[in-house]
């Protein structure tokens, strides 16, 4: 039915659709399922969401490793002061993106999108546009279509695995999934979903993968409370009428090209970046013993 944004956004045009109806239509003919039963695993996807984004808010929850924990605690508590630099909206939505990362960590459930890495950062940012547009549930699955549609189109014109594509290709798909999900929320067009896609992955594009002692929790976490702000503005962007200059299927082309000139050390293997630093390797023999 569609493989680019350009195929997409042309069925929206000639069917009057908006992006999640139309990747709606391909589920239900792809899965060949009825709308109902599609929506009932779609309710069951948000309630993962929800509960992944509030778990680690008002308790501290540690990774199995023990190496990271806590922190979407911290930020809570720091929100609730009245003295962040940020706003409320903001580290609201980090403390979500570090609480599924951290739940993540601890080997709890979440849903893996577009992977579990960058797991954070579509349910953070989903569920922060609902609270500030004050939307159905009904409205955030309608959102999450928009991002599956997104993200189908990354998988398949280049990658969304940190190991062949560095972070540009989780944390990067993800942002862009989220962006482009919450301008449709806020009443935005198809075209102003794509834009918003591809500002968030143009603004980390040539992002490493580099998890310290190969494990998904640092610098990954961080890199969900930076990826939902990412999807944050760059809706914001699209909504005020900026366009990119360049159209999503040519950035998400150029994600590839950049992927594939990554040194296999900055993909995810532990051999470069943050990880090879002298307290990179430190907790690496730490956790080794």
């Amino acid at each position: 039915m569609f493989n680019k944004a350009e195929e997409l956004l042309r069925l929206c045009n000639e069917k009057n659709k908006r992006i999640s109806e139309i990747v709606m239509e391909k589920e239900i003919r792809a899965n060949k399922t009825s709308q109902e039963d599609l929506m009932d695993r779609m309710k069951n996807i948000l309630q993962i969401m929800k509960e992944s984004s509030k778990a680690a808010l008002d308790k501290e929850i540690k990774s199995v490793s023990g190496l990271t924990g806590g922190d979407a605690k911290k930020l809570e508590e720091y929100r609730k002061s009245n003295e962040t630099l940020s706003g409320d909206l903001i580290i609201s939505a980090m403390a979500k993106a570090l609480s599924t990362s951290e739940v993540n960590a601890s080997m709890g459930k979440i849903v893996a999108a577009p992977t579990a890495g960058a797991s954070g950062i579509i349910p953070s940012a989903l569920l922060s546009a609902k609270e500030k547009l004050n939307l159905t549930d009904e409205q955030v699955i309608m959102g999450l279509f928009i991002a599956a549609g997104i993200g189908e189109i990354v998988a398949k014109n280049a990658t969304v695995s940190g190991a062949e594509g560095g972070c540009q290709a989780e944390c990067g798909t993800a942002a862009a999934m989220a962006a482009g999900a919450i301008v449709e929320m806020a009443g935005g067009s198809p075209e102003a979903s794509f834009h918003a896609a591809s500002f968030a992955l143009v603004n980390i594009l040539g992002l490493v993968c580099d998890p310290i002692g190969g494990l998904v929790e640092y610098p990954c976490a961080l890199r969900n409370a930076s990826g939902v702000v990412n999807a944050l503005i760059c809706a914001d962007l699209a909504l005020a009428g900026v366009k990119s200059l360049v159209p999503f299927d040519e950035v998400v082309d150029s994600m590839k090209r950049v992927g594939k000139m990554m040194p296999e050390a900055l993909r995810e293997t532990a051999l470069g970046g943050l990880a090879t630093t002298p307290t990179g390797e430190e907790i690496r023999r730490r956790l080794l013993n």
